[in-house]
């Protein structure tokens, strides 16, 4: 499948590529943060740790309420591009002042909530934390909306590599949890320096342009107000388990719910570089090209997804009792649920419809899955505890993204054409990755019949422990290659993913 040009002449994953290899030295060095921490904090330490961010993430990312998103519909169509920049950083320092004051004030209550007092001590830790999160917030999306990947995945890659140190090195150390909160805060106060200072450098321009903050405004207002429902409803399985269990068990929840970075590492640069690239295309008058995209995304993106659940999902009991230790193997069930997360991946809609300016229908997905998950939390935990939460939150993202699915042709379609859903989807590769990822799961599970994993007779040392993984991934990946060059796709196929095509 040869690669789709955009309007530059390079192929989607071509763009993307320098944020992808960017991400990807940054998922090696920042994996290692909640394996560190998961070991050297004891499960109520760690509890407490995972118990803190879940309290701040929803106010890092409903209070920028779609400003630092608008910058990927605005600043590819823009003349003068320096307006939105300064605008949206500006909101994003009060949005950040904003929830330092929210964390001083109610930390303590939700220290109540949970049952866990500890929590007050870390107020002015968690407040700096946020605020500076806040502030510098669209420090990579600066650069990557004016085209600048290879410096955005530049200042990615340093940025994780500090971010880690800042966690790690206190912890190793001795400081505890303490010292950790402490660098964590430091670490985002540089962040907002090294933004501010690329902010001042940034093109020729008013500094403020009121009827394009309107405009800004008028984008980001239904977007933020889907964040304002989305992630609240995405943590509220976490927030229920959390209020109905202690911190101990509480933690072993939360590795249930770990989140591979190679999701991210992938999902996120192509969705991002999709969005500058069909607005690229639009303002070029070829936005029917926007569909070939879409679908070449989503194809070589099932490639490496499809396979990845599969894998993650037969031998959860080698990833988590490999990576996390045998303390953690209660997680597996609730992991294996939360592999959904990575099917999910495999389609960039989201990037779609914000790029094609339906903000509004992503408040409307979001208030549906708003509307489900609260009945659906509410009696999962109550009748089924943590399994019963996660489950609860595997079935609103199901009922999201099949909403999200509906609407994409129509995003997707010019007034010339008119697509439905099997003109956007490469049904075809959506198959032969299935195929071989299902086949090689199999032999996974046939694998561990023969020779069954025995945590317990294994030597304490990590090495030791990341044997029985290593061996499955082995055997998964040569069963995976084996049946896609079965069904016609050769291997090298994968390595033509980042690279640069001429025009």
């Amino acid at each position: 499948m040869g690669g789709v040009k955009g309007a530059g002449g390079q192929t989607l994953f071509g763009k993307a590529g320098p944020l992808v290899v960017a991400r990807f030295v940054a998922t090696v060095v920042t994996f290692c943060i909640p394996l560190v921490l998961a070991r050297r904090l004891s499960l109520q330490e760690y509890g407490t740790y995972k118990q803190l961010l879940l309290i701040a993430s929803p106010l890092l990312n409903v209070l920028p309420f779609g400003m630092t998103s608008s910058l990927y519909f605005f600043i590819p169509r823009a003349q003068a591009k320096r307006p939105f920049l300064v605008q949206t950083y500006l909101y994003l320092l009060v949005a950040g002042a904003a929830a330092g004051a929210l964390i001083v004030s109610f930390l303590g209550f939700a220290g109540s909530h949970f049952s866990n007092p500890e929590l007050a001590h870390f107020r002015w830790e968690l407040a700096a934390y946020a605020t500076f999160f806040l502030a510098a917030s669209a420090l990579e999306a600066t650069l990557t909306t004016q085209g600048k990947t290879k410096s955005s995945g530049i200042i990615y890659v340093i940025s994780e590599m500090v971010k880690a140190s800042s966690l790690i090195v206190p912890v190793l150390l001795g400081y505890g949890l303490t010292g950790a909160m402490t660098g964590l805060a430091i670490f985002t106060g540089l962040r907002v320096l090294c933004a501010w200072i690329l902010l001042s450098r940034t093109g020729e321009g008013p500094l403020f342009s009121v009827p394009d903050f309107k405009a800004q405004l008028a984008y980001a207002l239904p977007f933020g107000a889907a964040m304002v429902l989305n992630l609240p409803q995405q943590l509220a399985h976490q927030y229920a388990v959390s209020a109905s269990v202690s911190p101990e068990l509480f933690a072993i929840y939360s590795v249930g719910c770990f989140q591979l970075p190679l999701v991210d590492l992938l999902y996120q640069p192509t969705s991002e570089v999709l969005m500058v690239e069909m607005g690229e295309l639009e303002r070029a008058g070829r936005l029917e090209r926007s569909v070939l995209l879409f679908r070449e995304a989503a194809s070589k993106l099932s490639f490496f997804f499809l396979p990845l659940a599969a894998f993650l999902f037969v031998a959860a009991p080698e990833f988590i009792g490999g990576l996390f230790g045998a303390k953690f193997l209660g997680a597996v069930p609730i992991f294996r649920v939360a592999v959904l997360a990575v099917v999910l991946a495999i389609l960039p809609m989201d990037g779609v419809l914000r790029a094609r300016n339906e903000t509004r229908f992503l408040f409307i997905t979001y208030l549906s899955k708003a509307l489900i998950t609260v009945p659906l939390v509410y009696f999962g935990v109550k009748y089924f505890s943590m399994m019963g939460g996660i489950t609860a939150w595997a079935g609103a993202e199901l009922v999201g993204k099949g909403l999200l699915l509906w609407r994409t042709p129509h995003a997707l379609s010019t007034p010339e054409v008119k697509l439905r859903l099997r003109d956007t989807l490469p049904f075809k590769r959506f198959g032969q990755a299935l195929l071989a990822a299902g086949v090689a799961a199999v032999g996974v599970v046939l694998l561990r019949a023969v020779v069954p994993a025995g945590w317990e007779a294994l030597p304490p040392g990590f090495l030791w422990r990341m044997l029985p993984l290593a061996f499955c991934g082995l055997f998964f990946a040569v069963g995976y290659v084996a049946m896609l060059a079965a069904t016609g796709m050769r291997p090298g196929r994968f390595l033509q993913l980042l690279r640069r095509q001429p025009a």
